[in-house]
């Protein structure tokens, strides 16, 4: 049996959501509950990572639980939570295919970026959004995510983790770009195949930094599809984990 979970979490207090020596993740949190309640280890496979401080309202894993033990799937959403920080929430197991794979069978994701231009940011926000009291234009800061959606070369969004050559493929494909109004701020939502490291964050900072005045919108525009033979520059910002979120991972 193969099961697949629906997570959410916040990510405020965790190191993100993959194993690492000497830090508190969200996968260590989960497998060490899995091993409590199958009594022998268990490992659990991620639709992909989420960085340090980064949040999720859909994450999505898949286990296989050992064949003697016979608990039916919507049973282990109890067992795991009791066995959880509050932080982290399964809001759903359910049997799949032996072949699904919680990160190779993804078709998609949606990211969610919250912003607040509220005067002063209410404390129970803190962490979880962005905070930009300063003036910003909404106009601008829509007409700047325009400019992403389709098929392009993101190079100039993209961090490093030190594994990338001249063979490296920056281009991705991002479905919907688009801008909400919130009651004191902005929902920024993305939606792609695939996304490079830190791309979402990237992207957001420079869209940001576009509808402050502070960097134009032709600029923007040019740092995309970028030759490797004709940097022309990377994105002037990148905007803090607080505000983003994995809200949705899309399935056949």
């Amino acid at each position: 049996m193969r099961l697949k979970l629906t997570i959410a979490y916040d990510g405020y207090p965790f190191g993100g959501w993959q194993l690492q020596p000497h830090t508190d993740t969200i996968q260590e949190r989960l497998e060490t509950a899995l091993t409590e309640i199958a009594k022998e280890p268990l490992r659990i496979h991620g639709s992909g990572r989420t960085d340090s401080g980064v949040h999720a309202a859909g994450q999505v894993a898949h286990f296989n639980p050992p064949d003697e033990l016979t608990m039916n799937p919507v049973n282990w959403v109890a067992a795991l939570n009791t066995k959880l920080p509050a932080t982290i929430r399964v809001l759903e197991c359910e049997e799949v295919p032996d072949a699904f794979h919680a990160r190779f069978s993804a078709l998609s994701k949606t990211y969610h970026y919250e912003l607040s231009t509220a005067p002063i940011l209410p404390p129970f926000q803190a962490g979880r959004v962005w905070h930009l009291p300063r003036q910003l234009d909404p106009a601008t800061l829509e007409d700047s995510l325009a400019l992403f959606r389709g098929r392009h070369d993101f190079r100039a969004f993209a961090a490093n983790r030190g594994n990338e050559t001249a063979e490296t493929d920056f281009q991705r494909t991002l479905r919907e770009t688009s801008l909400a109004p919130l009651p004191q701020g902005y929902l920024l939502s993305f939606t792609g195949e695939g996304f490079l490291y830190k791309m979402v964050r990237l992207l957001t900072g420079a869209a940001v930094r576009t509808a402050q005045g502070s960097f134009r919108l032709d600029d923007l525009a040019a740092l995309i599809d970028q030759s490797p033979n004709l940097p022309r520059g990377k994105s002037p910002l990148c905007a803090p984990p607080d505000g983003l979120s994995l809200h949705e991972v899309h399935y056949g």
